[in-house]
C-alpha cells in the first residue's frame, strides 16, 4: 500500500490542505455574518425539523457551516484541521470533500429521525394521556420545531471515525484530562459518551447529530474498502 501526500502551496495558511482551509474560512466568514444579522441567518440557514414553519430544505446543508458561537466554532475548526487536514492528504480533495458532505448530511438524518421518534411518542401522549401530560408534550413538541441545529460537528465526528479506521494504532492524547489512547479505542469511547448522552438528553447538544457523522462516515469507508478505493484519489 502506498499513501501519497499533495503538496499545499504556501503562504498565510498554505499549510492547510485546500478544501481543510476553505471550509475554515467558510465556516469562521458565517459566524460574523450571524453575529451581525442573527436571527435572519439562524432562521434561513440552521436546521429545523421539517414540519417547522421555518425549515427549508437547503439547511441540511447550510446548517453544517454555521455555529453557536466563537467557543463553538474554534473547537470544530481546530478538530477540523487537526484531523481533515491528515485525511485530505491521504484521500485528496474531491473524496475528502465528498466524505466531508456525506458525514455531515447523514448526521442531519440521523438527527431528524431521532425528532421524528420524538414527535410520535409526544403525539402518542397528546392523544392518550391526562390533561397535564399532553400539555407538556405539546410545549415540547412546539419547542422542539422552533429550535434550530447548527455546527459542523456531525461531519467532525464523521472526521474522527475516518482517522481512527485509516491510522487506528496512532496515539492520540487529551488536553483535559491528559490521558493517551490509541485512536480506535478513543473514538469507541467518544461514540458510546454521545450515545449515553443522547439518550439520557436535555442537554441541548444534538448527541445523535455527531453518531450520524460516525455513522454515515463508517458506511462509506466499508464501501471504499469493499471497492478496494480506500487509498484511491478522485
Amino acid at each position: 500500500m502506498q499513501i501519497r501526500f499533495r503538496n499545499t502551496p504556501g503562504g498565510l495558511l498554505g499549510f492547510i490542505p485546500p478544501v481543510t482551509r476553505n471550509i475554515i474560512i467558510i465556516n469562521t466568514l458565517i459566524l460574523i455574518i450571524t453575529s451581525l444579522t442573527k436571527n435572519f441567518m439562524y432562521e434561513t440557514f440552521a436546521l429545523f425539523y421539517p414540519s417547522s414553519p421555518f425549515f427549508r430544505w437547503w439547511q441540511p446543508v447550510t446548517h453544517m457551516f454555521m455555529h453557536g458561537g466563537f467557543g463553538h466554532l474554534f473547537f470544530n475548526m481546530f478538530t477540523l484541521y487537526m484531523f481533515g487536514s491528515v485525511l485530505e492528504r491521504v484521500w485528496g480533495p474531491k473524496k475528502y470533500l465528498l466524505y466531508y458532505m456525506v458525514t455531515g448530511l447523514g448526521a442531519a438524518l440521523l438527527h431528524t429521525g431521532v425528532e421524528w421518534l420524538q414527535t410520535l411518542y409526544w403525539q402518542n401522549i397528546i392523544q392518550t394521556g391526562e390533561a397535564s401530560a399532553a400539555v407538556a408534550a405539546a410545549a415540547s413538541m412546539r419547542r422542539m420545531l422552533m429550535t434550530p441545529t447548527v455546527g459542523a460537528s456531525g461531519a467532525i465526528y464523521g472526521l474522527l471515525l475516518g482517522y481512527a479506521m485509516l491510522f487506528p494504532d496512532s496515539v492520540m492524547t487529551l488536553i483535559f484530562p491528559p490521558i493517551s489512547l490509541k485512536a480506535k479505542w478513543f473514538v469507541l469511547i467518544f461514540a458510546a459518551i454521545e450515545l449515553v448522552m443522547g439518550l439520557s438528553g436535555g442537554d441541548g447538544v444534538a448527541h445523535f447529530a455527531h453518531l450520524g457523522g460516525m455513522l454515515f462516515g463508517l458506511i462509506l469507508i466499508l464501501i471504499w474498502r469493499k471497492g478496494q478505493k480506500m487509498y484511491t484519489q478522485y
